[in-house]
């Protein structure tokens, strides 16, 4: 896919501009970092809330539901006070962003296609032959 731009990973804007990223730091509003105790405070309630998220997001891996998502969701919560989540997140959209457009390029895409379609017709010839073997029988039910 072809945005016009020469770097990968860069969105090109429509009149040519780069997006402008967000500053660096803390997002809390001013009458909260004005106060040194109310600010520290601050954190560590962001802190607590994103660190619950992510554990939830990492409990999630292995069981079902969305961890991944879980996980970058409490880094966002982490990313609105603390730089060095800011500068996770930025470095993972734009690997994300590089990503879908290999993912996109057309020579990348028909790859994908027909190793789609072989592994379909391998599934489909294993299947064609238990089928022939042993007929429509479970596995747990076959006697020889």
């Amino acid at each position: 896919m072809n945005t016009g731009s020469d770097e990968p990973g860069e969105d090109a804007m429509a009149d040519g501009e780069k997006k402008a990223e967000q500053p660096l730091g803390s997002r809390a509003p001013e009458f909260i970092k004005a106060r040194r105790a109310l600010h520290v405070s601050w954190q560590v309630g962001v802190f607590v809330v994103g660190l619950a998220v992510v554990v939830a997001g990492v409990i999630m891996l292995p069981l079902p539901g969305p961890g991944w998502l879980v996980i970058f969701g409490g880094m966002a919560i982490w990313a609105t006070e603390f730089v060095w989540a800011q500068l996770v997140l930025r470095w993972t959209k734009r690997k994300v962003t590089e990503a879908t457009q290999r993912a996109l390029d057309p020579a990348v895409r028909r790859r994908n296609i027909i190793l789609t379609a072989v592994g379909l017709v391998i599934i489909a010839a294993l299947c064609a032959v238990y089928l022939w073997k042993f007929g429509f029988q479970m596995p747990w039910n076959i006697k020889e």
